[in-house]
């Protein structure tokens, strides 16, 4: 059964997207999004984000292409994945995040928000709300 707090992230080379929810309620918000490619800058701010939140578990966006073939970066999302898991000791979830971005695009032109280099960090942040709202619905494959 899925309970408690949960932080899902919409993983990428650059930018990390993040969302937040309560398993029990099934709601997702968008949280933050990392902005940078050091590995270790990178860890230290979800460390932050699981001290302040108190996850029970972390869920990671598994690209997939349309067909359900793997995507090149789905590599690089197990191997964070695991990374998750081995430093902060949390169950860590993947769940197929066909589609998530293109939800993303949709909801946040829905909300007037414009396209454009300053639409990428709500956009990541929103993929990873899609991504813990695909969770919510079916929880995916644990690491």
């Amino acid at each position: 059964m899925l309970e408690g707090c949960a932080l899902a992230f919409d993983f990428g080379e650059r930018r990390i997207g993040v969302a937040v929810g309560d398993a029990m309620l099934g709601i997702p918000h968008p949280l933050a999004t990392i902005d940078t490619a050091i590995t270790d800058e990178r860890f230290a701010a979800i460390a932050k984000l699981i001290a302040e939140w108190q996850p029970k578990q972390l869920v990671v966006g598994l690209p997939m292409h349309p067909d359900g073939e793997e995507h090149e970066l789905s590599a690089l999302s197990r191997r964070f994945a695991n990374r998750l898991k081995g430093r902060f000791g949390l169950p860590v979830w993947l769940v197929d995040e066909r589609y998530t971005s293109v939800i993303a695009e949709q909801l946040l032109e829905e909300a007037g928000v414009k396209k454009g280099r300053k639409q990428k960090p709500a956009l990541d942040q929103v993929a990873a709300q899609a991504i813990l709202a695909g969770w919510f619905e079916q929880p995916g494959t644990a690491v």
